[in-house]
């Protein structure tokens, strides 16, 4: 069962929320170790001091702010969260927006909120409330030392929070270096993209997409620990085609025996 990684209150009006906030995310990234080509043993890193010019003990680590060039001002946890005030345990909700309205370009991070045991009935009936009339909170919180914009909306029967970026964090579209905008497409052009949009649609089913990278990077160290070479990535295909209209053809085209048994298997059953 995950562990919970911070407990604190959702306060709006006169409500508390007292929570569990939980990692939303389990990454199955493959993830590499240092090691030494000569022998393969692993390598160290090791926690050095600079000014004695050798190895200090983990527990001599401190964290420190720079004021000027060598001089710190250590401080600690306690320190830190004090100096967060109350948004080091309470998510402070300032309002409430429709959940549509926000575009999944300023979401951040993904969390479960979990209900703490006094916290029960507050908790059902914010998740109730907000699933009702689709609205998402939006509030801060001081986690991991930062201070945090969320949005906390239903998410199937628990609530999820996600961190968010502050608007000034993005990049507008009019600081890419992009090209200028290409010829208007025709109208067949368009009509033909859309039939391809119409034959690929499906609904979405996250539980059928899988991680294929990581497969691929997995079976490849597994073929090199039995002595095989793993096989060369043969080369994408990355030019524009010259006819848009010809290759969208090609494209629905390939797409339609699919179709086809598609429909076959629906008038069976």
């Amino acid at each position: 069962m995950p562990r919970s990684l911070w407990n604190g209150t959702i306060a709006f009006g006169a409500v508390a929320v007292p929570i569990k906030l939980y990692s939303a995310v389990d990454a199955k990234t493959v993830h590499f170790h240092e090691v030494h080509l000569e022998d393969g043993a692993r390598i160290e890193h090791r926690t050095f001091c600079s000014k004695e010019d050798k190895e200090v003990p983990r527990e001599e680590v401190v964290k420190g702010y720079e004021l000027t060039n060598g001089r710190y001002v250590v401080v600690d946890k306690e320190e830190i969260d004090a100096a967060g005030g109350s948004r080091s345990r309470i998510i402070d909700v300032e309002h409430f927006v429709p959940a549509a309205d926000i575009d999944p370009v300023y979401y951040a991070k993904a969390y479960f909120l979990g209900a703490r045991e006094e916290g029960a009935a507050a908790y059902r009936l914010l998740h109730d409330a907000l699933e009702r009339t689709e609205r998402a909170a939006i509030g801060r919180f001081t986690f991991h030392q930062r201070e945090y914009l969320v949005a906390i909306r239903a998410y199937e029967r628990v609530l999820a929070l996600h961190t968010m970026r502050f608007a000034d964090e993005l990049v507008t579209p009019k600081q890419l270096d992009v090209p200028r905008r290409a010829r208007k497409p025709d109208a067949k052009e368009v009509k033909m993209a859309e039939r391809l949009i119409d034959a690929l649609h499906e609904p979405f089913k996250p539980g059928r997409l899988h991680d294929e990278y990581r497969e691929a990077v997995l079976a490849a160290i597994e073929a090199k620990a039995e002595g095989k070479e793993p096989a060369p990535a043969p080369e994408p295909e990355t030019d524009p085609p010259d006819d848009l209209l010809a290759a969208l053809r090609a494209s629905l085209d390939d797409k339609k025996p699919k179709a086809k048994r598609k429909r076959k298997t629906k008038a069976k059953a």
